[in-house]
């Protein structure tokens, strides 16, 4: 091996130990990011952090019986996963839609789409993991919603799954 590619090995090994995979702790969170009345979101993976370039990640708690206004994300994809709590899920131009989702269950939002996230238990906190494909935190807020009073309740239906009767 020349000089000049044990230079290039050795620049890409230290290149890969400090901008290589990275574990973000737990308890090492950042709470500097929007957050909502009745919500705590914090980041665990973005640009600043970590330097991603086409990805968001991190936590929100939600409070019993907490809701986000109605709102979509852009051209941005969004997934929800649902540690603890049960999280009910309202979505539509009138917010005529709604599934509700429990531990381990993931949620995905495709962009544009109008929703509302609930905490759908006033006894306990709802705990979830969000992953947005950017990170900008692209949020429009729709104020002239006039929500239906009972949504159509959507099932996952498909030929292993089969609509409840």
């Amino acid at each position: 091996m020349t000089d000049d590619n044990q230079d290039k090995s050795h620049d890409q090994h230290e290149h890969w130990k400090h901008h290589g995979v990275q574990v973000i702790k737990g308890d090492r969170l950042d709470p500097n990011t929007v957050q909502t009345p009745g919500m705590f979101r914090q980041a665990a993976i973005n640009h600043a952090r970590v330097g991603a370039q086409k990805i968001w990640a991190g936590t929100v708690s939600i409070q019993p019986n907490a809701k986000t206004g109605v709102h979509h994300h852009g051209e941005l994809e969004s997934v929800i996963y649902v540690v603890r709590g049960k999280a009910r899920m309202r979505w539509g131009e009138r917010l005529e839609f709604v599934a509700e989702a429990g531990p381990g269950d993931f949620i995905y939002v495709p962009p544009f789409v109008p929703h509302q996230e609930i905490n759908a238990n006033p006894d306990e906190p709802l705990e979830c993991v969000l992953v947005r494909s950017d990170n900008e935190a692209v949020v429009v807020n729709i104020t002239d919603v006039d929500p239906v009073e009972m949504p159509e309740e959507v099932y996952w239906v498909d030929p292993i799954h089969k609509q409840p009767k």
